[in-house]
């Protein structure tokens, strides 16, 4: 509580407050939570992959799966289960202990294409890993049906704040996205939701983005932070690179709004330095993503992460919270 008020109340000049303190004083406070919370301190190995590539009918202005724009990216159907699975046994193998699933849609229609994915999620489910998938907008009776086949958490990013959002997508509204992590809440999953960093979006609309995660009830268990990644073909493709140490002050702040959330450096990481990367965990941070690729998105090597988390004196580690009950 700050001020007298809970989270849940809090107003966006407090959270302006805190996000605006000196950061020095902002890292120290958030490592301060950070600690008590997660005193192990390590980092939680995730992999992200892609079942069903390109051919999005979203004008997301910053993403190169759009059928709006022409980025090279090769649209693909959805997988088969076993390679899915396949794919997961690799990404258990190497260390991964949370295995996320996206697919390019708008949203997921009723009928064979969804059946196959609670396949996939039953399957994936079996290997004793959280289970999370990304797939569009989403219906009550989906996301219970999601849940009955063994998924934990299912991912929808608000992606900026509500002013700025129209700003970056026109073919879904902000509502759109709060009504599926609703949807997503009643079924008894656990949430995972975040935002895209750098998308031309002011230090204000930061602070509002900050305000929608932690007015959302329950506060979501997961929180990505992805940076943008300028694809060419993209409007955002000439999009200037933000502050790194942005990212941080987003990171800190979170940290200290949400103590008990997982914290997901996620999209754009490769553009941090080992500096900057050091700052984020120092912050809050405490989830990375494996794998050569997170979707489309290029992301580090397994060796360089592990050469990175060596060098900080981190390591990694399995899943801080329990996968929800599968019953």
């Amino acid at each position: 509580m700050r001020g007298g008020l809970s989270l849940h109340s809090m107003q966006l000049q407090e959270i302006s407050e805190l996000y605006h303190s000196p950061l020095i004083e902002l890292v120290r406070r958030a490592a301060k939570v950070h600690v008590e919370r997660f005193p192990a301190g390590g980092i939680q190995p995730s992999t992200l992959l892609s079942i069903k590539t390109g051919g999005c009918p979203e004008d997301c202005s910053y993403c190169p799966q759009s059928a709006h724009y022409k980025t090279g990216v090769t649209k693909t159907g959805l997988m088969e289960v076993d390679e899915v699975l396949k794919a997961a046994k690799v990404a258990k193998a190497d260390g991964a202990t949370r295995f996320c699933m996206g697919a390019a849609w708008r949203e997921i229609r009723d009928g064979s294409e969804f059946d196959q994915v609670l396949d996939m999620v039953s399957e994936v489910a079996k290997l004793d890993l959280e289970v999370c998938c990304t797939l569009g907008l989403l219906s009550k009776n989906q996301a219970a049906r999601l849940k009955q086949a063994g998924l934990d958490f299912y991912n929808h990013n608000l992606d900026t704040s509500r002013a700025y959002y129209e700003k970056v997508v026109q073919t879904r509204t902000y509502a759109d996205r709060l009504d599926t992590i609703a949807n997503v809440r009643a079924a008894g999953l656990a949430v995972c939701t975040g935002g895209i960093l750098g998308l031309g979006e002011s230090h204000d609309d930061r602070i509002a983005f900050i305000s929608e995660l932690i007015h959302l009830q329950p506060i979501p268990e997961s929180i990505t932070i992805n940076t943008l990644v300028p694809f060419a073909g993209t409007p955002l493709a000439g999009q200037v690179a933000m502050d790194p140490l942005d990212v941080v002050r987003v990171v800190a702040s979170l940290r200290i709004l949400c103590p008990e959330s997982m914290i997901r450096l996620s999209a754009g990481r490769m553009a941090l330095s080992t500096e900057s990367q050091f700052l984020c965990f120092l912050s809050g941070a405490n989830s990375i993503f494996l794998g050569e690729k997170l979707l489309t998105s290029p992301n580090a090597k397994r060796h360089d992460d592990e050469v990175l988390l060596d060098k900080l004196g981190m390591q990694f580690q399995a899943a801080v919270h329990e996968p929800h009950d599968r019953a």
